[in-house]
């Protein structure tokens, strides 16, 4: 083929393909441009995830008369004026990308009437094909409305996930919003629903509160430290010890109010938390940090997500130190609860067992030990029969076995025990166990989302649930295998750890593996021998004792052969 100039509008498509990747890039990019406008009122409609109807509204400064169109062209700004000003950008926005690039894979219409302006003007662009501006009335501030994304490449809707997914993408793009900004009242609807409303009062703590729920705004620790001379500081929120989540999902960073992401502010947040949480768990935060905008790139990302610092040091070393001593000034007391649940079998409440494997008693004598772990003939097939002999770091259980020596990650063996069970109740229709008493619990907007779309999965899988007010549910009933535990935080786990495995795509059996993950023993958790004797034994009954349900490894195997030549014997 030889070599062509390509068409504009083939070139419109490439360029809008590094902007906007699906319906949340196109929300981002419209918000942010209302945020540089000064906007202190900003709503988000959606219909069908975004795919149907994408309409920001703000009170912002608005567009001048003769500027509307000019605001449509590639590469126009009014945030900078030549390369001296991309060693200082200040605003959010500057490339002038965001509207001819969504233009050009959508319908869109532009209202904006600028301040001390009697009327407005608007302006249609059907693919990237602009139409005559036409005066128009309304309030002060810009409104842009995009219809049809991505109707023109096909190819691009295909790898977008259901509306429910891409809302509650754009659910928690909001979220974070309203955390990185407090003085700025956001409104998220999404088909016809309100799903956040942030107050807008400047508080962080009621940003908090609005976002993650009061419960969670109580349990944060303000942080904040400062590197005198050197132009560095960070300051926010932070979970105490006791308030964690299974993924940093909850971890929000933001460097000059622009929101990133950044490995090296990851590690400095996780480093701070060394001790304090149990392992593979992980904090919330929202953390702002305050860096000399000459020595920040922010123009090294399309959609402007990463950036890059040329003193990472300093910036790993405010948060880290603002973490820490926020930590060990407060060093608060965990709150344990004890969950009691209603039992068709009996008419009073129980109180569960402290031991992780209720349903078998321990065997105390030797022999019946041996004969529990070599469990049915189908079984020692495919896990031998071991004698546990210890746990090391409060993780791993050490057994001896025909040939050599074993260990097993306590989690991930407990874990595929507790997914085959799972898997086995929900066609029985045993998986629920009503609480005596209801617990409310409230939902960020991305974890409704995935309750609004699979409440009836979730239900069959065991928990029931009552809309209870905005963005709260009471949780009346758990799945068996996690009676016991808080079910607020039962719920929202699971809800979390489904979403990174694409529940919303119907796949059940990430539902059974994220309860699975919730339910299993977790690792730092001391377990007696009879304990560890048992999951040996459960896992040898399970039809895949080698993984857990994500594909990890639960045993390890070193063989008497390879330890007689590491010893030197051989």
């Amino acid at each position: 083929m030889p070599i062509q100039v390509l068409e504009p509008q083939v070139v419109a498509k490439i360029a809008a393909g590094e902007v906007v990747e699906r319906p949340a890039s196109v929300v981002k990019e419209l918000v942010e441009n209302s945020l540089d406008a000064q906007a202190t009122h900003i709503t988000v409609e959606l219909e069908a995830g975004g795919l149907g109807l994408i309409r920001v509204s703000d009170d912002g400064h608005g567009i001048l008369p003769h500027e509307m169109t000019l605001a449509l062209l590639r590469h126009a700004t009014s945030k900078i004026s030549d390369i001296d000003d991309l060693e200082s950008v200040a605003t959010l926005g500057f490339r002038g990308e965001a509207l001819p690039s969504i233009t050009a894979v959508s319908r869109l219409t532009l209202y904006s009437r600028p301040t001390g302006s009697d009327l407005g003007q608007e302006v249609e662009v059907r693919w990237g094909e602009v139409a005559q501006p036409t005066t128009a009335g309304g309030p002060v501030g810009t409104t842009v409305t995009v219809r049809g994304l991505f109707d023109n490449v096909p190819a691009r809707r295909k790898y977008l996930r259901t509306p429910g997914a891409e809302a509650a993408r754009i659910g928690d793009l909001i979220s974070r919003l309203a955390l990185a900004f407090p003085e700025v009242q956001f409104r998220l609807r999404h088909d016809g629903r309100e799903t956040l409303l942030s107050p807008g009062n400047g508080s962080w703590s009621d940003s908090l509160a609005a976002v993650y729920g009061v419960q969670v705004a109580q349990g944060m620790l303000q942080a904040s430290w400062e590197l005198e001379g050197e132009g560095y500081s960070a300051w926010g929120f932070v979970s105490s010890p006791s308030l964690h989540r299974a993924n940093r999902s909850y971890i929000t960073f933001l460097i000059n109010r622009r929101l990133v992401q950044s490995r090296t502010l990851s590690y400095a947040l996780e480093e701070a938390y060394q001790g304090f949480l149990p392992q593979r768990r992980y904090p919330l935060a929202v953390l702002c940090l305050q860096v000399p905008p000459a020595q920040l790139d922010v123009n090294v990302h399309p959609a402007k997500r990463e950036v890059r610092l040329s003193q990472e040091g300093k910036a790993f070393t405010v948060v880290q130190r603002s973490v820490r001593a926020a930590l060990v000034g407060s060093s608060p007391v965990p709150e344990i609860r004890v969950g009691e649940v209603y039992t068709a079998a009996a008419s009073t409440s129980a109180t569960r067992p402290t031991s992780f494997f209720p349903a078998t008693p321990f065997a105390s004598d030797p022999a019946a030990t041996q004969a529990a772990l070599e469990g049915p003939a189908s079984s020692r097939a495919s896990l031998p029969v071991l004698r546990v002999v210890g746990q090391v770091q409060d993780t791993y259980v050490v057994a001896e076995g025909p040939d050599g020596l074993y260990l097993l990650d306590q989690h991930a063996a407990h874990e595929r025990v507790v997914f085959e069970r799972i898997c086995a109740a929900s066609g029985e229709g045993r998986l629920p166990r009503l609480l005596l008493e209801p617990q409310s619990v409230e939902l960020t907007v991305a974890q409704e989302e995935m309750v609004r779309t699979s409440q009836e999965l979730l239900q069959r899988y065991g928990f029931i649930l009552e809309p209870f007010g905005d963005r709260t549910y009471l949780v009346r009933a758990v799945p068996e295998v996690a009676w016991g535990s808080d079910p607020g935080r039962a719920l929202t786990e699971v809800l979390d750890l489904a979403a990174s495995q694409g529940m919303l795509k119907g796949q059940e059996e990430a539902l059974s593996a994220s309860i699975a993950c919730h339910s299993a023993i977790r690792a730092g958790q001391k377990l007696t021998i009879p304990e560890m004797e048992e999951l040996v034994r459960q896992l040898g009954e399970s039809d895949n004792p080698h993984t857990c349900p994500h594909g990890r490894p639960t045993t390890m195997h070193i063989s008497a052969h390879h330890l007689e030549r590491e010893f030197g014997r051989r």
